[in-house]
């Protein structure tokens, strides 16, 4: 039983030490599509969840695509930007806030989108949220709305970050330390 147990923490602390790395890399990832992210106002036309092979995405993004998430089901949005009609992917958090049928203004980053706020058809989209907390839900909607939850609060954190630098651009520590001689050099002068 003893080696059993330090065999099993052993593992546990191996997944916990997996998990961080794959975590860091994933905020890494959303601050850099944070960064990139544009405004833009679309008409939603549809949305689903489809196979990333059966989404209509561009083929540079299914080459570059490992072949076993290929298979994986992803929210996708079709849009009408402009005179050219798209497929994006949406992020998970804010796939039940997109109204189909619907004008919204987003934040996106490529073929990503990442936060939606609504400009018309208010008075739909909040007959459409009675409708579904009347419905029941199951387990794994439970699930991704819970999931959902925790990443549109991430979201928010990063995106208020993404602008905090845009506001407040961080300098760099030799900029920091040029600053910090030349006050000593400034007060140094002055004294004498």
């Amino acid at each position: 039983m003893l080696i059993i147990m330090v065999v099993a923490i052993v593992i546990l602390f191996i997944l916990y030490k997996i998990g961080n790395k794959l975590q860091a890399r994933q905020m890494a990832q959303k601050e850099q599509l944070a960064e990139s992210a544009q405004p833009a106002t679309m008409l939603i036309i549809d949305k689903k969840y489809l196979p990333m092979k059966d989404a209509g995405l561009p083929k540079m993004v299914l080459e570059q695509t490992p072949k076993r998430y290929q298979k994986q089901k992803l929210p996708i949005v079709k849009a009408k930007v402009g005179p050219q009609i798209i497929n994006f992917i949406c992020d998970d958090a804010i796939y039940d806030d997109v109204p189909t049928k619907g004008e919204v203004k987003a934040m996106v980053s490529g073929i990503y989108i990442l936060s939606v706020k609504s400009v018309r058809n208010k008075k739909k989209n909040a007959q459409v949220e009675e409708e579904t907390k009347k419905e029941k839900k199951g387990f794994g909607a439970k699930m991704r709305a819970k999931q959902a939850q925790y990443q549109k609060q991430i979201n928010d954190e990063i995106m208020a970050k993404a602008q905090n630098k845009e506001k407040n651009p961080e300098k760099s520590k030799a900029q920091l330390k040029k600053e910090k001689e030349r006050e000593k050099m400034i007060s140094k002068n002055a004294v004498k």
